[in-house]
């Protein structure tokens, strides 16, 4: 079935009755992705639906490392209080409810990214066991979502890439000692308030190299147009650039690929996700590195 927003405010309405709370007839849509975020506004809490069962047992592990990551003393999205401490089940989808953050003063850059990474990098072992950042495990998922929208040609492209990039990462030697990372480290999941940054979308918080946490900015100088004073700032404020590793283009191909397939599942309906898909796998099956991707 499609997940669109019309389907995901219905999921929601479910998982608010099961919550006890309010009918969410006038949430607002933060975002839709692998997740529709709504804002509910009154009670001042924000929702995340998922979009299939298969994420429900990410869903429960982030409410977990979120409750464990605060009591460490980083600054992180917190759930919701007096609300159900598992996801609440939305006719298979699993739904999640936290806090709201106060407004932003400011929109996140690369350099506020850089201290909170570090401080993570530096926690001990989580009291609960992680999963391996396996950035390539979604990409069977994102493709068949999509499919009958896209080019075969171009899916079989990107599942030979998987492959090849799968083995690569299993032989990888880190320069930095494995541990816990974000995974999808980017300043959009920072909010800067009034108290500082804040770290969000935990769902992909693992327990494996920390080069995958800083090769994300790498790419997005690269692809997304982040500028170089900026990438920059993010090392200094970090203390070390990721391109200096010999693996990087091992990591960088593998997040190129999974990046590429993500976009698959919003193509359905989406003129844009399909120009965009489309220029993905282009770039990719030529090489060109210049091509500049579109944040979707």
């Amino acid at each position: 079935m499609l997940f669109d927003e019309a389907r995901a405010r219905a999921l929601l309405t479910l998982a608010c009755a099961a919550a006890a709370l309010p009918d969410p007839a006038g949430a607002r849509l933060i975002a839709l992705g692998e997740n529709a975020v709504f804002d509910l506004g009154d009670p001042a809490v924000v929702a995340k639906v998922g979009r299939g069962p298969e994420l429900t047992e990410r869903a429960a592990r982030e409410l977990t490392v979120a409750r464990w990551l605060a009591g460490e003393g980083i600054p992180v999205v917190r759930p919701a209080g007096n609300l159900p401490e598992l996801p609440v089940d939305a006719a298979g989808h699993p739904v999640t409810f936290w806090h709201r953050l106060d407004p932003a003063v400011r929109t996140a850059r690369p350099a506020d990214l850089g201290p909170l990474l570090r401080a993570l990098h530096r926690l001990p072992a989580p009291p609960v066991p992680l999963p391996r950042r396996d950035l390539l495990s979604g990409v069977e998922r994102w493709l068949r979502a999509a499919e009958g929208h896209i080019d075969p040609a171009d899916a079989d492209f990107l599942r030979r890439r998987r492959d090849g990039f799968g083995a690569a990462l299993a032989e990888l030697t880190p320069h930095l000692a494995p541990g816990v990372i974000h995974g999808d480290a980017l300043p959009r999941n920072v909010h800067l308030g009034p108290d500082g940054p804040v770290l969000l979308d935990l769902e992909t918080v693992s327990d494996d190299l920390r080069e995958h946490d800083l090769v994300v900015l790498a790419l997005s100088h690269d692809r997304y147009g982040v500028p170089a004073a900026d990438y920059r700032a993010f090392t200094d404020a970090y203390g070390w650039d990721v391109r200096e590793w010999a693996g990087c283009a091992v990591l960088r191909g593998a997040r190129e690929t999974a990046s590429a397939s993500w976009v698959a599942q919003q193509v359905p309906g989406n003129a844009a996700a399909l120009a965009e898909f489309r220029r993905r796998v282009t770039s990719l099956r030529e090489g060109d590195t210049t091509v500049r991707w579109h944040a979707f």
